[in-house]
């Protein structure tokens, strides 16, 4: 479980999207709901932030704060 995420981070979930075309995602929304987007084939997810921090791995990289 991470807890150190913020918008625009890279993260790798405990799940591979059955895309099977990347197993990172982007957070594209942050809130009482976490929204992530797929970088393989853009798909987006919606979780309550409890149940992002249950299924989320790892965080990949830190988005640049100039964005």
């Amino acid at each position: 479980m991470i807890t150190d995420y913020d918008l625009n981070d890279i993260v790798e979930m405990k799940k591979e999207h059955p895309c099977h075309k990347s197993k990172y995602w982007k957070i594209i929304r942050m809130g009482a709901d976490i929204k992530i987007k797929c970088l393989g084939c853009g798909a987006a997810i919606m979780f309550p932030r409890s149940e992002f921090e249950r299924k989320c791995k790892k965080l990949i990289e830190k988005a640049d704060k100039a964005e």
